[in-house]
């Protein structure tokens, strides 16, 4: 979107860096107010929206990316873009809403949707190890190596879940319907105009940070590859960040918590399916690697959302932590 700008004039890219944050933060804050106003309008928890409007929002960069690099047949780069994502949610936007103010826990990602992030995260796993189990092993040594693929069937497979899931959402939000008689929500018109105006900035202030980022830092000497492992990969998941944070600053935890693990699924489900059954994805051994490590800390985080009724301070320390100690493990690589 901003490929015109001069990637060599500082000046113009630290505007652009200060107005793409003002975008998402001021996006975010609209969203989220549209958001739970059509949530308490029909009653709906706060959770469930998280889980479908806000998540499927938050998630447009990365689908808008990897649709197009599927289209284009150079969608290698949607699995790294869905691991990338999907650690930085888990481990970065729930640990920042912990630290900010414990984050309670709903029963309904507890037994429901946690699971189903977990169990989506173990299949991708078992699709990008193919030829380790079956056929030539691949040379495991080689970080090019193709361990597995994501072909057309599987894609298509993966989307046919990601509607089975929703449907089950949608179902869910249903019966726990808890309409506030006392409430006087805005009018229809404007909560939609607040929700569709809050994407746009996200979406417009998201690629202006990154594209901002992206040039000041190979101005200052950073390596493409290493802006690509840091500052791009962490630059698609702001919006999920922002959104959450602003969440949990409007006291709506619930939506806070469903944004996180529903852009996780609508990740692994929607966009990796629709990628995939555009074009093949074919799977190296790191990517394998990265994806066993987001099962691992998939799982570590559901201890935490298991062992009581809300994600710590301490919980969400040390999920910084983790992703600080992945983020150097990839540079290193």
């Amino acid at each position: 979107m901003f490929e015109w700008l001069d990637s060599g004039n500082m000046v113009l890219n630290l505007i652009l860096l200060l107005i793409g944050f003002v975008a998402l933060i001021k996006g975010a804050d609209i969203f989220v107010d549209g958001s739970a106003s059509i949530a308490r309008r029909f009653g709906v928890p706060g959770v469930i929206v998280g889980l479908t409007i806000v998540a499927m929002g938050t998630s447009a960069p990365e689908l808008a990316v990897s649709v197009s690099a599927g289209l284009s047949g150079s969608n290698e780069i949607a699995v790294s873009n869905v691991i990338g994502s999907n650690l930085f949610n888990l481990l970065v936007v729930l640990g920042v809403c912990a630290l900010m103010k414990p984050l309670p826990v709903d029963n309904g990602i507890k037994k429901a949707d946690y699971p189903i992030c977990l169990i989506a995260t173990a299949t991708l796993l078992v699709f990008a190890a193919t030829k380790i189990f079956f056929g030539p092993r691949p040379d495991m040594a080689d970080t090019h190596a193709i361990s597995g693929e994501l072909s057309r069937v599987r894609g298509i497979v993966l989307l046919l879940a990601f509607i089975g899931y929703l449907i089950y959402t949608i179902k869910r939000a249903k019966k726990s319907q808890d309409k506030d008689d006392d409430y006087q929500p805005e009018p229809m018109w404007k909560s939609v105009l607040f929700i569709i105006i809050g994407i746009a900035l996200i979406v417009v202030g998201g690629d202006g940070v990154v594209t901002a980022a992206k040039n000041l830092a190979i101005m200052w000497g950073m390596s493409e590859t290493l802006v690509g492992l840091t500052i791009v990969a962490i630059g698609t998941s702001l919006p999920e960040l922002v959104t959450s944070i602003v969440a949990s600053a409007k006291g709506e935890n619930g939506m806070a918590l469903g944004n996180a693990i529903g852009s996780n699924i609508f990740n692994l489900l929607l966009i990796l399916g629709a990628s995939s059954s555009l074009h093949p994805i074919p799977i190296t051994t790191a990517s394998f690697f990265d994806i066993a490590i987001l099962l691992v800390v998939s799982i570590g985080c559901y201890f935490f959302v298991c062992t009581g009724k809300k994600i710590t301070r301490i919980e969400g320390s040390i999920m910084i932590i983790a992703y600080a100690a992945y983020t150097v493990y990839a540079i290193i690589r």
